[in-house]
């Protein structure tokens, strides 16, 4: 299989349709992904005197959604989506955001909360895992990188709607118990997931590996034009045939095959880097950033949406991007911008208060946001969708994950710690050294994927012939939009 065989003609509009259904449908996992995560830090606000919190409680309720709940999630999540297919594994992450949202709803007890937080988080990491892949398995080669970054536009999206609703819901209730609404409201999109995967097909990748090649040939029809669905389906079929010997054994295959497990290191590596830009201390503690900056509580909810609004807009930028820049690329500008801005909020932190400090402070982590979900957040999902072979693609996508979710949790848990003990100046000068170490780890180790389908890029891997410099006018890529 050549790594730059010709490529057939791009989809028709009907098929283009049916992918951007299928995409929104699909992502709806990602959208209640980020506003379960974002949620968070406005119903604090209240849930602290409410649930009458310490705060150590506090950074529990936080935290046991990251850990163990979507740490644990994305681990088996990873296996669920390899043994009930990608489809399934979404269906069951539906029912648990479903239940979790309702729990944390009615929590009468910050024990009760915990729980509901642990199954919401169950929900947030398999989806975590399983969105990307089954956009990735779904798409054609030329849109796989905008259909899969379209989850981390919804994640983010769900991430504003979270503030924007906290912010709204303050603003018309004044009701100390305000906040089970604030986390009730995520029911809704997970019933329409559940509603929508119902109506949607297998990934046709599933159905290969376990040779049901009739069923994996009819889903590529229903997207792609027949020269376009012969082409792939000749790859699938090959990608099956060497991956299907190595199904059900990945760790026995990670032991035999050395390019397994520089994939499987690299994939870690950038579920680590990711985190460790220190977005969700922002994602989490936006509010109480900007509350302990001189602003007051509806003040910085209002501000925190400014912060929701910039990650929409950059990523969707980031999305547009990715059809002239390759991967590699888009992170080493990332890693710089978020060292240079993280530099700016320690130096802006040592500042006298006021309110212009504290809207000096409002735009370095607005322009922080802007590089992370720009050129990282759009990149870093999509390459975990991309790097591993067919045979372990589940279960090494949820050993990412599981890391990304655990480096995840620890950093949340420790970024209040750190900022009683070390100051916000001292906290964001401790990142900027972390994220100059990402950046160098990004220019030596991260492949380039851009312009190869999943089967190419495999044998890339396997025979090290992949180029780490992007094609030219990646198939299309550039010029084709969802």
């Amino acid at each position: 299989m050549s790594l730059h065989a010709a490529r057939p003609p791009a989809p028709g509009s009907k098929h283009r349709g049916y992918l951007a259904r299928l995409t929104v449908i699909s992502t709806l996992g990602g959208l209640l992904f980020g506003y379960d995560t974002g949620v968070i830090s406005g119903a604090l606000l209240y849930m602290q005197d409410s649930l009458s919190m310490t705060p150590v409680e506090e950074a529990t309720v936080v935290s046991a959604l990251l850990f163990p709940g979507a740490a644990v999630g994305a681990l088996s999540g990873g296996r669920l989506a390899d043994k009930l297919g990608r489809r399934g594994s979404l269906l069951v992450c539906a029912v648990l955001f479903l239940v979790g949202a309702l729990g944390c709803a009615i929590a009468p007890t910050v024990g009760f909360m915990i729980v509901a937080r642990v199954i919401l988080g169950l929900g947030v990491g398999a989806a975590a895992v399983t969105c990307p892949l089954y956009l990735a398995e779904m798409a054609p080669a030329h849109l796989r990188g905008r259909m899969v970054t379209i989850n981390e536009l919804m994640i983010v999206t769900g991430q504003m709607l979270a503030f924007a609703i906290n912010a709204l819901l303050d603003a018309l209730i004044h009701d100390p118990q305000v906040w089970r609404l604030m986390l009730g409201v995520a029911s809704i999109p997970a019933i329409a997931l559940l509603i929508g995967m119902l109506i949607l097909p297998e990934s046709p990748r599933w159905f290969a590996i376990r040779d049901r090649f009739a069923e994996s040939r009819r889903i590529l029809d229903m997207s792609r034009s027949p020269e376009e669905a012969d082409f792939e389906y000749r790859e699938i079929v090959e990608s099956a045939t060497t991956a299907r010997s190595e199904r059900s054994h990945a760790w026995r295959d990670l032991k035999e095959n050395p390019w397994m497990r520089k994939l499987l290191w690299i994939g870690i590596g950038l579920a680590v880097v990711q985190q460790a830009t220190g977005i969700n201390t922002v994602n989490y503690y936006a509010p109480s950033i900007l509350e302990r900056s001189g602003l007051g509580v509806s003040a910085s909810l209002v501000a925190t949406v400014a912060v929701g609004l910039t990650s929409v807009l950059m990523t969707v930028l980031g999305i547009w991007l990715l059809g002239f820049i390759g991967r590699r690329r888009m992170l080493i500008i990332g890693f710089s911008g978020v060292v240079a801005s993280q530099a700016l909020l320690a130096v802006v932190f040592l500042l006298p208060q006021s309110d212009v400090v504290s809207y000096t402070i409002l735009a370095a982590m607005m322009l922080f946001v802007a590089f992370v979900q720009c050129f990282i957040g759009t990149c870093v999902w999509l390459l975990l969708s991309e790097i591993f072979p067919l045979a372990i693609r589940g279960f090494a996508m949820g050993i990412a994950v599981f890391a990304l979710w655990t480096v995840n949790a620890a950093i949340s848990f420790l970024f209040p710690i750190l900022v009683v003990s070390l100051g916000s100046t001292g906290t964001f000068t401790v990142f900027v050294l972390v994220n100059i170490v990402s950046l160098v780890f990004v220019a030596k180790v991260v492949p380039e994927t851009k312009g190869h389908s999943l089967e190419e890029l495999e044998v890339g891997f396997r025979t090290g012939s992949l180029p780490v410099i992007a094609p030219p006018a990646a198939s299309g890529e550039k010029a084709t939009a969802l």
